[in-house]
C-alpha cells in the first residue's frame, strides 16, 4: 500500500474556478486520470477528507463529494474507520508506459489507412477563389426560407416528429419531390421510387455498397468527377475510361470495352457532363439504353445542375426513356440555396430501393425532418420556382458576362464553348502551360485555383472555372489576375 505523504496531491489536482465543471466533480476526474497513468496506484490510501480538503483550499463537503463520485465509479473503496482507498481490483499499471494525462498522439494499434480518400479540399486565405460551379449563397431567399423553417420549429404538430425519425425520409417532402420531378423532368415515379440523402456523394457511397463487389468493372469518362471516382475506387473495383467528345461521353468506344470486358457500370452525367459542361446526344443517350440493356449494365445518371439551363429547355433524364430498370438517377435538389439548404435524391425501382434504405437507416438515421419540412413546404407554395425562375437571369447575365471576359483578357490563350447550362466554363489552354506553376503564380496574386480544377496530361491542359459564385466586379478582378499570372510565368 502506498502511503498518501509521498503523493503530490497538490500539483496532481489542479482545480480551475473559471471552468463551469463543478469543483467536485474537477477533483474526481483528475483523480481517475492520476490512476489510470499510474501516478496513484491500486490500493493506495488517499488522504482524510479534511486534510485533501486543507489542501486544495476548498470545503470538507467538496472532497467528500468527489469522493462518492469515484466510490460510485468503481475507483476506490471506502473502508469504515480506515478511511478511502484505490480500488485493489484496478489493474496495475505497465511500468513501461509514460505517466501523462495528455491525449495518445497516435493510435497503440494498425490499421488500413486509404489514399484515395485523401482531402482534396484545399483552404486559402486569398481574397478571391475559383470553384467549379457553386451557386452564389447570396442570392439564396434566406429570409423565406429562415420563416417557413421557423415556422415548423413552432408548430406543434412537429414537435413529436423531432424526437423520432424515419430514415426513409420525410413522407411530406417525399411527395412534393415526386411531383417536382414529375413535372420537371418527366420522371414517371412515386414516392417509393425516390430516397433522399444529404448529398450526391453518399448517393453514390451507398449505390456503391450495393451494386458494386472487388474486381466489378465500372465505366467512367477519361475526364470525371472527382469524388465518385474516389467511391468507385474504394469499393475496389477497376475504373475504366472512355473518351468524351462534343457530343459527350463515347458511346462506341463503351460498346468496344463491352465486347471485351463485363462491364457493371457506366457512371455518366448526361445532362452536362462533368467537366466538361457538353451535354450527351440524342443519339447516344438511345444507344447507351440499348447497350446497358444488351450487356445488363447499370446506369448511374448524376445529374448536380438540372436546374440551371439558359437557352433552350433541357435534354430529359436518360431515367425518363427507361423502360427496363437500368438506371439509377441521383441528384441534388436546392442547389440554388444555402450548402446547409440542400439535399440529395436517388431515383430507383422499388427493389432497389428497400435495399437502399436499410443502408441510409444505418449511416444517417436522425436525418433532418424540420428542413425536410420546410423544402417540400418551398416546393408546394412554390417559392422555389420562383426563385430558381430570379436567379436564372442573374447566372444567365454571369455567363455571357464571363464569355466576354475570357475573349478579351484571354483570347490568346484558351479556347472555349458557351455553356447552355450549369455555372461553369471549361477552357481548354491553347498554347503549352504548366497549370501547378500558373495556381500557384495565381495565389501569389491573390486569386485561389484549387487543384481540383486542374485537368492536365501531354495531350490536355485545361480547367473548370466557375461563374455562379462571382459578382461582375469580381468576376472582372478573378479573370485579369489570371490574365498577369499566364504572363508572369510565361514571361
Amino acid at each position: 500500500m502506498t502511503s498518501p505523504d509521498n503523493i503530490p496531491y497538490k500539483s496532481l489536482l489542479q482545480i480551475d474556478r473559471a471552468l463551469s465543471s463543478p469543483i467536485f466533480l474537477q477533483i474526481a476526474n483528475q483523480f481517475i486520470a492520476a490512476i489510470t497513468t499510474g501516478r496513484i496506484r491500486p490500493n493506495t490510501k488517499l488522504p482524510g477528507s479534511r486534510t485533501l480538503a486543507k489542501l486544495l483550499e476548498v470545503h470538507r463537503n467538496t472532497v467528500t463529494a468527489a469522493y462518492d463520485e469515484l466510490y460510485g465509479q468503481g475507483w476506490i473503496d471506502i473502508q469504515p474507520n480506515r478511511g478511502a482507498f484505490v480500488s485493489a481490483t484496478l489493474p496495475e499499471p505497465n511500468e513501461n508506459e509514460l505517466s501523462t494525462t495528455r491525449y495518445a498522439a497516435l493510435t497503440g494499434f494498425k490499421f488500413k489507412a486509404s489514399i484515395l480518400l485523401d482531402n482534396p479540399f484545399e483552404r486559402t486565405e486569398c481574397t478571391y477563389s475559383l470553384n467549379d460551379g457553386s451557386p452564389d449563397i447570396r442570392l439564396t431567399q434566406i429570409e423565406d426560407f429562415s420563416k417557413i423553417y421557423s415556422a415548423n420549429m413552432k408548430r406543434k404538430s412537429n414537435r413529436s416528429k423531432i424526437g423520432y425519425y424515419n430514415y426513409e425520409g420525410s413522407e411530406y417532402f417525399k411527395e412534393q419531390m415526386a411531383t417536382y420531378l414529375q413535372r420537371s423532368r418527366s420522371l414517371q415515379i412515386t414516392t417509393n421510387n425516390l430516397l433522399i440523402t444529404r448529398s450526391i456523394e453518399m448517393s453514390l457511397y451507398i449505390i456503391s455498397e450495393i451494386l458494386l463487389q472487388p474486381e466489378d468493372s465500372v465505366v467512367v469518362g477519361t475526364l470525371s468527377y472527382f469524388s465518385a471516382n474516389m467511391i468507385f475506387q474504394k469499393s475496389g473495383s477497376r475504373v475504366y475510361t472512355v473518351p468524351v467528345d462534343d457530343q459527350g461521353l463515347d458511346i462506341d468506344a463503351l460498346e468496344q470495352l463491352c465486347k471485351i470486358k463485363t462491364i457493371r457500370m457506366v457512371y455518366v452525367s448526361a445532362h452536362h457532363h462533368y467537366p466538361t459542361t457538353v451535354s450527351l446526344s440524342v443519339t447516344r443517350r438511345m444507344k447507351l439504353l440499348q447497350l446497358a440493356k444488351i450487356y445488363n449494365m447499370v446506369i448511374i445518371e448524376e445529374d448536380h445542375d438540372y436546374d440551371f439551363h439558359y437557352d433552350n429547355k433541357p435534354l430529359l433524364p436518360l431515367a425518363s426513356n427507361d423502360q427496363h430498370g437500368m438506371v439509377i438517377y441521383v441528384g441534388s435538389f436546392g442547389k440554388s440555396l444555402a450548402p446547409g439548404f440542400r439535399t440529395g435524391f436517388v431515383v430507383a425501382p422499388e427493389n432497389l430501393m428497400v435495399e437502399m434504405r436499410k443502408h441510409l437507416g444505418i449511416i444517417d438515421r436522425q436525418g433532418d425532418i424540420l428542413m425536410e419540412q420546410a423544402l417540400g413546404e418551398m416546393i408546394e407554395e412554390g417559392a422555389i420556382h420562383r426563385h430558381l425562375k430570379k436567379s436564372l437571369k442573374v447566372y444567365k447575365e454571369r455567363r455571357d458576362h464571363m464569355a466576354f471576359l475570357l475573349s478579351s483578357e484571354l483570347g490568346n490563350w484558351v479556347d472555349f464553348e458557351i455553356p447552355t447550362g450549369g455555372l461553369a466554363y471549361f477552357i481548354l489552354w491553347r498554347k503549352p502551360i504548366n497549370l501547378l506553376k500558373l495556381s500557384l503564380q495565381a495565389r501569389k496574386n491573390d486569386l485561389f485555383i484549387p487543384r481540383t480544377l486542374l485537368y492536365q496530361n501531354r495531350s490536355l491542359s485545361a480547367m473548370r472555372v466557375g461563374f455562379g459564385s462571382l459578382e461582375r466586379e469580381e468576376m472582372e478582378v478573378v479573370i485579369r489576375i489570371l490574365r498577369e499570372s499566364v504572363e508572369q510565368i510565361k514571361s
